[in-house]
């Protein structure tokens, strides 16, 4: 009788080794029994040399539960929904496949769901770059939804694409926007939207978008967001401010100005930008007001234009920013003083909130 020594290696990696042709045999019938496991004989026999037998395990595939797990993570989809997705035949547990189905039933399905639902809460997101800067608000149905990790990069998402976009103004076609424009990861963005959609399971829609452009190479454009989400760029109100150095200022200091005029704007929320872009309509619709206030009053012509003259400014200073008390800058100067003896213009503004 002679003896050998076997070595094994288990599922685990470790290593048996055998020294007697009984023992040997266990060892062999118990890696035999092992489920995924292929073994390895060697090339050639010698009763006289150890013998190593070597068996590897293979990955085993994820369960069910794990694949439910992952799928919920990355598209933030329901349990029930990612379950009928891994469960469906064309799919067959893959997960990529299933992220494919999701877009196209599960979206589809919870967009029929919503849509028509009121959506009056949501987050303003603002992208300035290159000279151009947008504005765009995005509706949720509740502010639980807005404040979403899902919600607010997706806002912001939408503002980065229409600043490097070339679309511009106020009145952008934004189904065709939604339809050609990509998010950062490539992805369509009407299919992103789908995706938020689906994982926030509300009411979403993209209800403005304003692109700003840059009137001359010297000016400048900053902007400011008020009640921002938590770890978000985005808020419950923001404007961008556009001036133009006239004189010595630098860009540094000219950017700083335009800020604290942004976050003026937000606050004092003004119309127009100056009395000259007020609508004629709308100044005479003040004036007759005025006019009318005064009838009885049996004052000469020459006061009464003195008088009207006097509330036209008061109204004015309430909705043209050029007129308006700065509440940002020290002593409260009129914006169109603050920025002259800053060596700035003021060019144009942009303000979005989320109204109710």
């Amino acid at each position: 009788m002679f003896l050998s020594r076997v070595g094994l290696r288990s599922c685990s990696g470790a290593r048996i080794v055998a020294t007697s042709n009984t023992r040997c045999a266990s060892v062999l019938a118990a890696a035999s029994s092992v489920p995924n496991v292929s073994a390895s004989t060697p090339s050639h026999r010698d009763n006289n040399k150890t013998h190593y037998i070597q068996s590897f395990s293979t990955a085993t595939k994820p369960s069910t539960a794990q694949l439910v797990k992952q799928l919920r993570e990355l598209t933030g989809a329901p349990m029930m929904e990612c379950k009928k997705a891994l469960s469906t035949p064309e799919v067959d547990h893959d997960l990529e496949k299933a992220q494919e189905w999701l877009r196209k039933y599960g979206s589809a399905k919870a967009s029929s769901k919503v849509a028509g639902r009121e959506a009056l809460e949501g987050l303003v997101g603002v992208k300035i770059e290159g000279g151009r800067a947008s504005i765009v608000k995005v509706a949720s149905e509740t502010d639980f939804a807005s404040r979403s990790e899902t919600f607010s990069t997706f806002v912001q998402e939408i503002a980065d694409a229409a600043t490097a976009g070339d679309v511009s103004g106020a009145n952008v076609d934004i189904n065709a926007f939604m339809a050609s424009a990509k998010d950062s990861k490539g992805q369509v963005l009407k299919e992103s939207l789908n995706d938020a959609i689906l994982a926030i399971r509300e009411n979403i829609q993209v209800d403005s978008m304003i692109i700003m452009e840059a009137s001359s190479d010297k000016s400048v454009m900053a902007g400011y967001v008020h009640g921002r989400a938590p770890n978000s760029t985005c808020g419950s109100a923001a404007a961008v401010v556009e001036v133009e150095v006239t004189s010595g200022t630098d860009i540094e200091k000219a950017e700083e100005a335009a800020k604290k005029l942004a976050m003026h704007v937000v606050a004092a929320k003004p119309t127009y930008l100056n009395p000259e872009s007020v609508p004629e309509d709308v100044v005479n619709k003040e004036k007759e007001i005025l006019m009318e206030k005064m009838t009885g009053t049996n004052k000469p012509p020459e006061i009464l234009e003195k008088i009207v003259a006097g509330q036209m400014r008061k109204f004015y200073e309430g909705i043209c920013l050029t007129e308006q008390s700065h509440m940002v800058e020290e002593g409260n100067p009129k914006v169109s003083k603050a920025m002259k003896s800053l060596g700035l213009e003021l060019k144009n503004y942009t303000l979005v909130g989320m109204s109710k």
